[in-house]
């Protein structure tokens, strides 16, 4: 019958585990030395060793000729309790058998010497699924054993184990395996094996393995049962992931806002099967090697698991991105790896994630308004404006009305190259218009301004009623000129008063870095001011009184 890889090259010895040195060391010297502890504990996450160490363990310390703390394998008892003949070392599941009935069972049998070996040894895997209960019975053997037994317990989740327990094991933490050992060991077994494996396709089944030596295992077991010339594109094709070259045309759709390609993109893998999640998780990784290459540079070259002309692009698009947008995608990416786990459409859900991360303003995270701020100060340190829609020429005069400032001031501009031909310029309003007229005049060149929603909410932490009042305004952008638009006379009276105005002009600055005037907008059409209603009576002696020099004191 066939055995699957990971039993058929599970170790036999301690020095057949890979990248558990600091235990296999410790254990060996144990057992040269004599000093064998009555219990045992190991941890660490699955398919690190753990089951494994356990049974060479209990081989070792029955071995009738061990050599330098390593079983023989050829003794009687290597023999027996390699093929299960020897009774005295059982293997026990505790996720099945973890009752208090299980337990005592077992308990029951402690008092009792080994009748073939030296040590009656209880392999526990998966302790941390015992009951309160069980472990309550196991509590006491383990405080007071007989001198012939030794139990070893296995777990992945060692907050589950009780302190009373930790505290009277030895215990031992087992570690990720390194890609590159995994990758190692599986070209040595393909070699065994008789088929081809190239070292990108070893250096792949290492990375989607995540620091599993079993799991590696199966699949190349997968890959085999595809094709005995195993590549990188043999891999993909069993476990269903992505091609590099996707995850690359991915990343540079973010970086263009490309939101038709990655849709595209993401169709087109849908189409061929791939998984969703798993696509998000490899997109994942892309981005955080962007990021490891940000901020280490060449050190990230021995973390990163890419063929060189795969990290000569991955180079360039890094330097396409701030740091904060990278790790903005992927705490996106995250969040939607999260949400597909919990149930739901995979596709959409990561349709839904590339879109966000092609538009960063339609994130609400922390990383994507840091990296939207981020954007903004080097934009502003290299010298250049703000990206904010404006007309090809800044107008130029006066304010136009009482509520917007007194003065417009031309900014410098950088000159055409000489070689340019130089455009015609705009006529300026001449100098005998009246408000109503510069105002219009400004309208007639004004475009719409794609930042008025960003600055209501920066507006909304400084004043909240001045943004409340604003909400449902439209604003214009001529020049050095925002025109706010609005049918109510609120507003009207908003802009009319410094205090509000200065609050406003100050959240336009936060969000565009520059110092910008405001005005009304009007759209074309409608009436002049001097078109309006007549002044009644009332107003009349307001405006008068307020021309006067006399003055009132309100008590």
């Amino acid at each position: 019958m066939y055995r699957v890889l990971y039993r058929k090259w599970r170790p036999e010895k301690f020095s057949d585990v890979i990248g558990q040195r600091h235990v296999t060391v410790t254990l060996k010297n144990e057992i040269r030395s004599g000093r064998i502890s009555h219990a045992y504990l190991f941890t660490g996450s699955r398919g690190t060793g753990k089951t494994s160490c356990a049974k060479i363990l209990s081989r070792a310390v029955n071995c009738l000729d061990s050599t330098d703390g390593e079983p023989c394998g050829r003794c009687a008892n290597c023999v027996g309790i390699a093929n299960g003949s020897i009774l005295d070392v059982v293997e026990m599941d505790a996720a099945s058998n973890n009752s208090v009935n299980n337990i005592r069972s077992v308990l029951d049998e402690v008092v009792f010497t080994p009748s073939d070996a030296k040590y009656r040894v209880y392999i526990i895997d998966e302790v941390h699924m015992l009951s309160p209960g069980a472990f309550n019975a196991l509590l006491k053997t383990l405080e007071e054993p007989p001198p012939h037994v030794v139990f070893i317990l296995a777990t992945t989740e060692i907050n589950k184990i009780p302190a009373t327990i930790l505290s009277r094991c030895q215990r031992f933490d087992f570690s990720r395996i390194d890609v590159h050992d995994i990758a190692e060991r599986l070209t040595q077994i393909a070699q065994e094996e008789g088929v081809s494996l190239d070292s990108d396709a070893s250096l792949l089944i290492a990375a989607v393995a995540d620091g599993a030596m079993r799991d590696a295992l199966s699949i190349l077991d997968r890959c085999i049962g595809l094709s005995e010339n195993i590549t990188s594109g043999t891999v993909r094709e069993a476990t269903g992931l992505a091609g590099r070259d996707y995850l690359f045309t991915l990343g540079e759709a973010v970086i263009k806002g490309d939101v038709p390609l990655a849709i595209n993109t993401v169709n087109t893998l849908h189409k061929a099967s791939k998984s969703m999640s798993l696509l998000c998780e490899e997109l994942s990784q892309h981005f955080r090697a962007l990021m490891l290459i940000k901020t280490m540079k060449q050190a990230a070259e021995s973390l990163i698991i890419m063929t060189r002309d795969e990290l000569a692009r991955a180079k360039e698009q890094a330097e396409k991105l701030d740091l904060s947008r990278i790790v903005s995608c992927i705490e996106t990416l995250q969040s939607s790896r999260e949400l597909m786990f919990r149930g739901g459409n995979n596709k959409i859900e990561f349709e839904t994630c590339m879109i966000k991360l092609c538009s960063p303003r339609l994130s609400t995270d922390l990383g994507a308004l840091l990296a939207r701020v981020e954007r903004l100060e080097r934009t502003y340190a290299a010298g250049i404006p703000a990206a904010v829609t404006q007309s090809a020429e800044p107008a130029r005069g006066e304010a136009p009305s009482p509520g917007a400032d007194e003065a417009v001031q031309q900014e410098p501009r950088q000159t055409a190259e000489p070689s340019a031909p130089a455009k015609p310029e705009r006529s300026a309003p001449s100098p005998g218009m009246t408000a109503a007229e510069k105002i219009a005049w400004l309208c007639a060149g004004a475009k719409p301004f794609d930042q008025w929603e960003d600055v209501l909410e920066v507006l909304k932490g400084l004043t909240r009623i001045t943004a409340t009042a604003f909400k449902g305004t439209t604003a214009y952008i001529n020049g050095d000129y925002v025109l706010i638009y609005s049918d109510s006379d609120t507003v009207t009276t908003y802009l009319k008063n410094p205090t509000y105005r200065d609050k406003i002009k100050s959240a336009l600055r936060t969000v565009t870095m520059r110092d910008l005037k405001l005005g009304p907008y009007k759209p074309p059409g409608a009436p002049a001011e001097n078109d309006a209603e007549p002044k009644t009576k009332l107003d009349e002696f307001i405006e008068r009184f307020s021309n006067s020099d006399i003055k009132m004191t309100v008590e």
